[in-house]
């Protein structure tokens, strides 16, 4: 699991490091990760350091001292630095390392030639407190960076980008990097659309913040198959079928039968041990998977429900929010849930009685249900709509975002365009209720329920799932691939993060 911190907690951290350690030699550790990753890249592009151009874009903060210190490293090892001064000041130390070593600092009108013919450029304008839009100066060098074709490393994060959000102001005025060198902990702009794909690969530095940042103050984390490795339901040598938990599959209608069998067939590779199918396409369903039991027998041991892929109708009676296992909502069942006064009296009903709800919308179904329609801040709107249904929900788009009512995040920054498929949602429903009733089963056998952050790590870990078969079933070369390929794709997935695919 890696943890993301917001910038007030960074902020605390780095004053407390300050105040052990002093400010240049934590900026020198930040430089020194920072020019080791330019050297890399010259190297990479050029074959050497030295005689490489370098132009460093620098503000009057902490971001430009580390670029200039960064610079003066890559002047000693004969790189030809130039520093374009952006603010009214520059960071003291960094400026003077920089000119001993052979570098230059010049003034902000010659910014655009330097960069035209630069190797690298290093983007040091704008922090982590950085908001808004860039100056119009800035902006300006942030475009001719796009034009140069020169490689891009920014300074902990793309100057234009807000540390927090990972909103982006003005689309066309901000840095665009190939590589982000990040300093003492993740950032969740780092993360989330529309930064994760501005701020290119990103590479975390040690800078010693570690004593000072605890994972109960991280603002996200973001899953790794290790976690994913871990979590996976496994069934002991004495499970059963029951034992392994049994979920109930509500979906698929007339107009949508297709949905039933996606949803279903996800659950078949979710963990639970029983697969029962409740909807309307009984007759496909049973065809394409004898193993689903699509009689009324397994409903009394049910471990989890899944409610709402390609159902029709107006809202029926919410029995379902009655039961006291974990319920997934999706598709029809939110806007059930959006427009019906009775859905949302069951749903309150069921946050009292500390039963665990997961909501499964994307951005249309989000906004039916008072979401921001914005998304300027995926991370913040998910935590704001997590705590008004006291639900875990799974915020879907091209950054997933999963909150729990408690305000814990998870950001999977893994879901390729693919995923922008009919279908597919069907698919992660399915595996996430399976994986749910698993989990809700293991609980229960420990003598407690399912807790919303166990529920909220479990659809995590579902969605990063779905993602990685997602580019599975593209292959590569990547081609085209629809909601039926993800599913087909899911055993292959799993495998690989067990490690046993071959």
């Amino acid at each position: 699991m890696r943890l993301a911190y917001g910038v007030d907690q960074i902020r605390a951290a780095e004053t407390q490091l300050l105040a052990r350690d002093g400010d240049e030699p934590v900026m020198r550790r930040a430089a020194t990760g920072l020019a080791v990753t330019c050297g890399r890249l010259l190297v990479s592009l050029r074959g050497r350091v030295t005689g490489s151009r370098v132009v460093l874009l620098v503000g009057s903060g902490n971001n430009g001292g580390d670029a200039l210190w960064a610079g003066a490293r890559l002047a000693e090892r004969g790189a030809q630095v130039t520093a374009v001064q952006l603010g009214e000041t520059l960071h003291e130390g960094g400026a003077r390392a920089l000119r001993v070593a052979g570098g230059r600092v010049v003034a902000m009108s010659d910014g655009e030639l330097l960069i035209e013919s630069a190797d690298l450029v290093v983007d040091g304008i704008v922090g982590i407190g950085g908001r808004g839009r860039l100056r119009a100066d800035a902006a300006a060098l942030a475009r001719t960076c796009l034009r140069s074709g020169a490689v891009v490393v920014a300074v902990d994060l793309p100057s234009g980008v807000d540390a927090d959000s990972g909103a982006v102001a003005d689309p066309d005025a901000v840095i665009r990097a190939d590589v982000t060198v990040t300093f003492g902990a993740l950032k969740p702009g780092l993360l989330v659309m529309p930064a994760a794909e501005l701020a290119g690969v990103v590479e975390l530095v040690d800078i010693g913040l570690g004593p000072f940042l605890t994972a109960h103050l991280a603002a996200a984390f973001t899953v790794q198959a290790n976690d994913i490795a871990l979590a996976l339901p496994t069934p002991g040598h004495d499970d059963h079928k029951y034992s392994r938990g049994v979920v109930v599959v509500d979906a698929g209608s007339t107009p949508y039968p297709g949905a039933g069998v996606l949803a279903t067939g996800a659950a078949r590779v979710g963990g639970a041990g029983l697969v029962q199918y409740g909807g309307a396409s009984s007759d496909l369903v049973a065809a394409r998977y004898p193993d689903v039991v699509v009689a009324d027998i397994a409903g009394q041991r049910a471990t989890a429900h899944i409610v709402g892929p390609g159902l029709a109708g107006e809202a029926p009676s919410p029995e379902v929010l009655g039961v006291s296992e974990p319920v997934l909502l999706d598709a029809t069942a939110l806007r059930w849930l959006a427009e019906s006064v009775v859905w949302q009296q069951a749903l309150a009903a069921r946050v009292e009685r500390g039963a665990v709800t997961v909501l499964t919308p994307h951005e249309g179904e989000f906004r039916a249900l008072g979401g921001s329609g914005e998304q300027a801040d995926r991370v913040g709107a998910a935590k704001a709509a997590a705590a008004r249904w006291g639900a875990v929900v799974l915020l879907k788009g091209a950054t997933t975002v999963v909150a729990e009512p408690g305000g814990r995040v998870w950001i999977n920054p893994l879901a390729p365009p693919a995923l922008a498929t009919a279908g597919s949602g069907d698919v992660l429903s399915g595996l996430a209720g399976s994986w749910l009733a698993a989990a809700h089963a293991r609980a229960l056998a420990a003598g407690h329920g399912l807790t919303a952050i166990a529920a909220g790590e479990v659809v995590a870990g579902a969605a990063w799932v779905h993602a990685l078969a997602a580019r599975v079933a593209e292959g590569d070369p990547i081609a085209p691939i629809a909601a039926l390929d993800v599913l087909d794709a899911l055993p292959r997935a799993l495998a690989i993060v067990r490690g046993v695919d071959r």
